[in-house]
């Protein structure tokens, strides 16, 4: 285990398509915004001319206030699996099956 926490960011874009493509990644340290700001900056620098319309996110706080700073116009959007996730790990583990399968048939 290394001293500081150290992590991986990844951008994901998607085409019209729906092709998913690896847009950026770097090693950065615990998801702060800091870290998230070089990586959108490296984007800019690389010349990305459109902003982004909606960002998806796992719900890190660094990522939506870099992402705010560089795009103060993308909208934001909450990964649907990580908020279920969030929302699975504060109920007991006995009723996550019915709470998975909501709603009821």
């Amino acid at each position: 285990m290394e001293p500081a926490a150290e992590c991986m960011l990844a951008l994901i874009g998607a085409k019209p398509e729906g092709k998913k493509e690896l847009v950026g990644f770097q090693v950065g340290a615990r998801e702060s915004a800091q870290s998230w700001r070089e990586l959108l900056a490296d984007l800019k620098a690389r010349r990305l001319a459109v902003p982004p319309e909606i960002a998806v996110g796992d719900g890190a706080l660094g990522f939506w206030k870099a992402l705010d700073e560089a795009w103060p116009d993308t909208r934001h959007q909450r990964c649907w699996l990580h908020k279920t996730a969030n929302v699975l790990n504060k109920l007991p583990k006995s009723i996550h099956p019915a709470a998975k399968s909501w709603p009821a048939p």
